[in-house]
């Protein structure tokens, strides 16, 4: 799959531009075991990198016009090094230059080139393919233009991207798991320091499925950054009353409940969420240390109702995929994965 995804981006290459490109570049989407909108909130998270990717064909040029080519829609834009940039109606194009954006606001200079680009990692499924577009490209021109950026650099230039560009303020995980991802591996990575260590994926007799509820969701439609306000507005009302909570990691089920009034039925709900799921980290990688897959798959299933019932980014297709699974004989759990109102459970 992976070489044929690699051959079919070439050849796509050499049929547009006519020429061969300088060199190829491969992009993995990622899962998350668990630690679901927690990266916003200063949690942690388990998230790999997974074996579905977007593959980039690159080659300088001697002008001043960069041009994209996204073979799996056939659509393409261009523009020259020296225009202003600014989001535009694509969607796709905005993760693209939206890395180009974050470039120049670090005076990291980049010529003309060209580029095209195709992806086994499906749109809109929760397998994060905008920060793999945009560590892609910020990786890709990294190389070709020797622009000496570390990977942390590179997760951080894709993230400012999805925030300035698509209008959506995700949070770090989907774009380091991209850029540290190892084979067989799962990063749990600290999402307020960026600290991360890396424990075995393997689950013995166990696998990781991916289903796909067939519901496409777009962050910006699906009240994503609605949530982030709430949990927010919801932090600072703690705060003004126990100013020793600095972030959620350091807020108690306790000090939820005492301000479940105050916070009101929707405030309360979101923060109990984050407060929990910040806990079912920790119990998920002590699981997984000690090979206690059942446990495992059990929180797992208590994160998906969670974000069903408490953070409420869920959807009817995704709550019957996780019903029905958990009840066949040798599921250990299910629950929703990504940003939520659609794409696939884990």
């Amino acid at each position: 799959m992976k070489k044929q995804l690699v051959r079919h981006t070439r050849d796509y290459f050499q049929r547009i531009y006519n020429q061969v490109p300088d060199a190829i570049f491969l992009s993995p989407g990622r899962i998350n075991i668990i630690g679901e909108h927690v990266d916003y909130n200063d949690g942690f998270v388990l998230p790999a990198a997974i074996n579905k990717y977007v593959c980039f064909a690159l080659r300088k040029t001697n002008n001043d016009t960069i041009s994209f080519h996204a073979k799996d829609i056939n659509e393409s834009y261009s523009l020259s090094i020296h225009d202003n940039l600014a989001p535009v109606e694509t969607m796709w194009v905005n993760y693209l230059l939206g890395v180009l954006d974050e470039l120049k606001r670090r005076n990291k200079k980049v010529s003309g080139f060209q580029m095209a680009f195709s992806s086994t990692v499906p749109m809109g499924s929760g397998l994060s393919s905008s920060a793999a577009v945009e560590c892609g490209l910020a990786f890709a021109l990294n190389t070709l233009f020797d622009l000496g950026l570390s990977r942390q650099e590179i997760a951080l230039i894709g993230q400012q991207a999805e925030h300035r560009f698509a209008g959506v303020k995700c949070g770090i995980m989907d774009q380091f798991a991209s850029v540290f991802g190892k084979k067989n591996k799962v990063i749990k990575l600290d999402c307020t320091t960026l600290d991360y260590s890396y424990y075995d994926a393997h689950l013995g007799d166990y696998s990781l499925l991916l289903l796909d509820s067939c519901v496409k969701h777009t962050h910006l439609t699906s009240g994503y950054n609605d949530r982030r306000n709430e949990v927010e507005v919801g932090l600072k009302m703690i705060q003004s009353q126990f100013p020793e909570v600095h972030t959620f990691r350091h807020c108690s089920l306790e000090m939820i409940e005492n301000l479940k009034t105050e916070l009101g039925d929707i405030i309360y709900k979101r923060c109990l969420f984050v407060v929990k799921e910040i806990a079912r980290v920790g119990q998920a990688i002590a699981a997984l240390q000690a090979k206690d897959y059942p446990l495992l798959g059990q929180t797992m299933t208590e994160t998906h109702w969670g974000l069903s019932k408490e953070y409420e980014v869920s959807c009817p297709e995704i709550d019957f995929l996780v019903e029905t699974m958990v009840q066949h004989e040798g599921v250990l759990g299910s629950r929703m994965m990504g940003g939520g109102f659609g794409g696939c459970s884990i």
